[in-house]
C-alpha cells in the first residue's frame, strides 16, 4: 500500500511539473507575440466576414438552399455580442444581395481568395506555435484554404439543418410540458448547440492546419479548440455587460464605436486562437515532439 501511495504521489508531482512547464511556455510565447497576431486576426476577420457570406449565399443556392445565406448570417449574429451583431446585420445582408449573374460568381472567386487570407493567418499562427514553416508553394496552401472554406460552408449548412430539426423538437417538447423552466432550458439548449458547433468547426480547422508530422505523432488536437470555444462563449457572455457598465466607446469613437467593438471582439477571439495553438504545441513538445526524420514541414531553428 505504501508503494502504491508513493507511486501515485510521484505521478502527481510529474503531472504538476509538466503542466506548470506547459503553462509557463504558453504564457511566455503569448506575451511575446500574442498581441500582434491577435491584432492581425481581428483585422482579417473584419475584412473577410462580408466575402465569406457572399460565398455562403452563392454556394447555398448551388446546393438548392437559397435561404442558407440568411440562415448563416442569423447563426453568426447569434454567436457574437449584440453590439457586434447590430453593426454587422444590415451591411452583410446588403452585400449578399448586391450582385447577381456573372458579377456574383466573380464576387465568389474574389471572396474565396480574400477569405483564404484569414485561413492562412490561422495557419501561420499554428505553424509559429509549433516552430515550423511550410515547404509547399504559396498557391498550394491558398487553394487548400479555399477548399477548406467550401468545406466549412457545407459543414455549417448541415449544422444549421440539424439545429432547425433539434430546435423544432425542443420547442415541441416545451409546448407540451408548458413549464416556465422549459423556456430557459430551450435557451440553454441553443447555447450548448452553438458551443458544440464552434468546437466541431475549430477541431476541423486545427486538425487540417496542424503540421502533418505532429498529427501523425498522435499528439492531441482538442485542447486548443476546446479552450477557444470556451473563451468565445465567455466573451459572448461578458463583453456586452462590460461595454454597458464600464466602457462608453461612443464618447471616444463616435459613429465608429460599433466597428471598434467588433474589432475588440475579434481581437479577443484572435488572442484565444494564439493561446490555443501555443497550448497544443506546448503539449506536443512535452509529449516528446516528433522524430526529426518525420517532419514534412521544415523546423525553425531557435
Amino acid at each position: 500500500m505504501l508503494r502504491i501511495d508513493q507511486f501515485k504521489t510521484e505521478n502527481l508531482k510529474q503531472v504538476y511539473r509538466k503542466s506548470k512547464a506547459i503553462l509557463i511556455e504558453v504564457a511566455t510565447n503569448v506575451l511575446l507575440h500574442g498581441g500582434v497576431l491577435a491584432g492581425n486576426f481581428a483585422y482579417l476577420a473584419l475584412l473577410t466576414i462580408f466575402p465569406f457570406f457572399i460565398v455562403a449565399a452563392a454556394l447555398g443556392g448551388v446546393f438548392g438552399n437559397s435561404d442558407y445565406g440568411h440562415e448563416a448570417v442569423r447563426a453568426f449574429l447569434a454567436a457574437v455580442p449584440p453590439s457586434v451583431a447590430s453593426v454587422m446585420a444590415s451591411p452583410v445582408a446588403a452585400a449578399m444581395t448586391a450582385r447577381t449573374g456573372p458579377l456574383l460568381w466573380l464576387a465568389v472567386i474574389v471572396g474565396l481568395w480574400t477569405t483564404g487570407s484569414l485561413i492562412e493567418a490561422i495557419r501561420a499562427v499554428i505553424q509559429r506555435a509549433y516552430g515550423t514553416v511550410g515547404r509547399r508553394p504559396f498557391w498550394h496552401y491558398r487553394l487548400g484554404s479555399m477548399a477548406l472554406i467550401v468545406l466549412a460552408v457545407v459543414a455549417s449548412m448541415l449544422a444549421l439543418s440539424m439545429q432547425v430539426i433539434l430546435a423544432s423538437a425542443a420547442e415541441l417538447i416545451v409546448r407540451s410540458v408548458n413549464l416556465p423552466e422549459a423556456a430557459a432550458s430551450l435557451v440553454a439548449f441553443s447555447q450548448v448547440f452553438t458551443f458544440l458547433v464552434l468546437l466541431g468547426m475549430l477541431y476541423l480547422l486545427f486538425g487540417l492546419l496542424t503540421p502533418t508530422a505532429y498529427r501523425r505523432a498522435n499528439h492531441p488536437i482538442w485542447p486548443g479548440p476546446m479552450f477557444i470555444s470556451l473563451w468565445w462563449m465567455l466573451s459572448l457572455a461578458v463583453l456586452p455587460g462590460y461595454l454597458g457598465t464600464f466602457a462608453d466607446y461612443d464618447l471616444t469613437y463616435g459613429s465608429l464605436a460599433g466597428v471598434m467593438v467588433s474589432l475588440i471582439f475579434f481581437f479577443l477571439i484572435g488572442l484565444a486562437m494564439v493561446i490555443g495553438a501555443e497550448l497544443n504545441a506546448a503539449i506536443a513538445r512535452a509529449g516528446g515532439g516528433v522524430p526529426p526524420d518525420t517532419t514534412q514541414e521544415r523546423r525553425v531553428k531557435p
